[in-house]
């Protein structure tokens, strides 16, 4: 279905607004799609990109290199990662480097829960899959400018 029948707006100032409008309808599409993944562990988006970069690292990482990683970088760090403490997902460690320093590392509990997770990911590229992979990389490319095209 087009961006025009699904928002039942006809008319757009012109194309680029257009695309932005639909930039951000199908972005909050896609969530949608995902979240019930999110909902069978009981955490946020958020919270699942912080267990899969802890998850990913080579060992514990800082709240700031946490957040360079992140998707989602207006995000406040530190107050998810305290949810995940909460939730016996991550724990805080001592930084090897420097031991005035703290920084989060993933536990076995959050380890686990990724692992119940992984499961889902075949209904993730789904989201995608009326695309061909010509298309898929396609879009990426453009997804790519159109963020590059705003950098200083």
């Amino acid at each position: 279905m087009s961006i025009e029948k699904d928002i039942s707006q006809s008319k757009f100032r012109n194309e680029y607004q257009k695309g932005v409008i639909n930039i951000i309808y199908t972005h909050n599409w896609v969530m949608e799609k995902t979240k019930i993944i999110f909902d069978k562990g009981n955490i946020t988006s958020q919270q699942f990109n912080i267990l899969r970069i802890l998850r990913g690292a080579s060992g514990p990482l800082s709240t700031l290199q946490i957040r360079q990683r992140m998707l989602d970088k207006m995000s406040d760090t530190s107050r998810i990662v305290v949810r995940l403490i909460a939730k016996d997902l991550v724990k805080k460690v001592v930084c090897e480097t420097d031991k005035r320093l703290v920084d989060v590392t993933i536990t076995e509990k959050g380890k686990k829960l990724l692992e119940e997770l992984d499961q889902y990911e075949p209904d993730v590229d789904a989201v995608l899959g009326k695309l061909s992979l010509a298309e898929v990389e396609t879009l990426n490319i453009l997804l790519d400018k159109i963020r590059n095209s705003t950098e200083s």
